[in-house]
């Protein structure tokens, strides 16, 4: 078992005048217990924490009371109830702070930069990114906005609106050619969200810039909105298509799964009548397999 007693937390000489001894007391307690110790009875937990029984005793009752601890004969355990402690930080981060820890090691997997990005009106907005270590032709940085057609990033959210918002959308769209590749067809835009709908993730080949190819996936949240996108951009001259899907896909669905699992912990329950007002379930849009090398 760890060192987890009061000396071992902060030393008399360290404690402010303001410092509540008890609070220290009372979450040294719950400290105790790790996944090597689920369980523990009351002489180990006055061990652990440097307490007398008596006083280790009147913690673990108080922790009952509050329902953060339950008695199993003579042994205590904690309950699911104290994961409101992890939920209240959770809660307090920023997607992008959520995303961020995901994203530094897909890059470090696959040594290309990524990024998240959110939809702002016609725009896709870079809310988060952690460049690789190689020089792009794009300067992108956090705050970086482009046209939503035109990136890989835009078509994955884009893809999951509703069909209603989503036509209203392609009805004022100025579809601007940024490269000899670029979509500037209204049918054939919609033809490809539908297949980005369809397979889970889209891939956008030199339309925003000559020798740019990119790769992204949505973000869901807890109640299956999609609420965001992360991507994987690389440089035509040495990615191919197939290397992209072959090679870079599986991470980039395993990260934005981690994200989603995090956000899902951050996050509360959406009540139904917030759900469904403007993108599609994700039950209608399932993870795609990864593909075999």
């Amino acid at each position: 078992m760890g060192n987890n007693s009061l000396e071992a937390t902060m030393s008399p000489a360290a404690r402010a005048a303001h410092f509540v001894r008890s609070l220290e007391r009372g979450l040294a307690v719950i400290r105790a217990f790790d996944a090597d110790h689920p369980e523990l009875t009351l002489s180990e937990v006055a061990r652990a924490c440097g307490l007398t029984r008596a006083a280790a005793r009147r913690f673990l009752l108080t922790l009952a009371d509050l329902g953060y601890v339950r008695a199993d004969g003579r042994a205590y355990r904690l309950t699911p109830r104290v994961l409101e402690l992890g939920y209240s930080y959770l809660s307090s981060f920023s997607l992008a702070q959520i995303a961020a820890p995901h994203l530094e090691q897909l890059v470090e997997n696959t040594r290309e930069s990524s990024s998240l990005c959110v939809l702002d009106g016609d725009d896709i907005v870079y809310v988060a990114r952690v460049p690789a270590r190689r020089i792009m032709t794009a300067a992108i940085t956090v705050g970086t906005r482009f046209p939503a057609h035109v990136t890989s990033v835009g078509r994955v959210i884009l893809a999951h609106l509703s069909r209603e918002e989503l036509e209203v959308r392609l009805a004022h769209a100025e579809l601007t050619p940024l490269t000899a590749r670029t979509l500037v067809s209204a049918d054939l835009l919609r033809a490809e969200l539908d297949r980005v709908r369809r397979q889970g993730y889209a891939v956008v080949d030199q339309e925003l810039e000559e020798g740019l190819r990119s790769i992204a996936a949505p973000v869901r949240d807890r109640g299956g909105e999609v609420v965001a996108a992360v991507n994987i951009p690389v440089q035509a001259g040495r990615t191919t298509l197939a290397a992209l899907r072959r090679d870079l896909l599986p991470p980039l669905l395993e990260t934005v799964a981690g994200i989603e699992a995090d956000l899902g912990m951050a996050t509360g329950p959406v009540p139904a009548s917030s759900r469904g007002t403007g993108t599609h379930r994700s039950s209608s849009s399932p993870r795609p397999p990864a593909p075999r090398p």
